[in-house]
């Protein structure tokens, strides 16, 4: 393939959500009243991915992260890549970022893992 050919791509995912706080209510001085408390945690994740150069993003909300919420992903990059074109994507090392989910149009690139001392 021609490197003229070649998009660099960057990718994250994060996890956002809400979960309930201590419970502080105003009451008698002396007193503990018993107060129900939210106790459920509710999350998704948002995935992303972008090109510096064109200024093409994807974007993805799921209800978590896996290998095949990765694989969605990485169909969706592969959809805004133009035909003849093909997509470099740098990521972290995370577990679910995994080579066999490669695609014809869309290569991962997985950043080294760094040891600071």
């Amino acid at each position: 393939m021609d490197l003229k050919q070649v998009d660099i791509w960057f990718q994250d995912e994060t996890r956002i959500g809400q979960q309930g706080s201590v419970t502080r209510v105003w009451h008698y001085c002396g007193k503990r009243p018993r107060v129900i408390r939210q106790q459920q945690f509710e999350s998704a994740y948002i995935f992303g991915a972008f090109n510096p150069k064109t200024g093409d993003s994807v974007g993805l909300v799921l209800p978590y992260v896996n290998k095949q919420t990765m694989q969605l992903h990485m169909q969706e990059i592969s959809h805004a890549v133009p035909e003849g074109r093909h997509a470099v994507v740098v990521m972290d090392g995370a577990l679910w970022h995994q080579p066999s989910l490669n695609l014809h149009n869309v290569t991962m690139l997985k950043l080294p893992l760094i040891h600071l001392s």
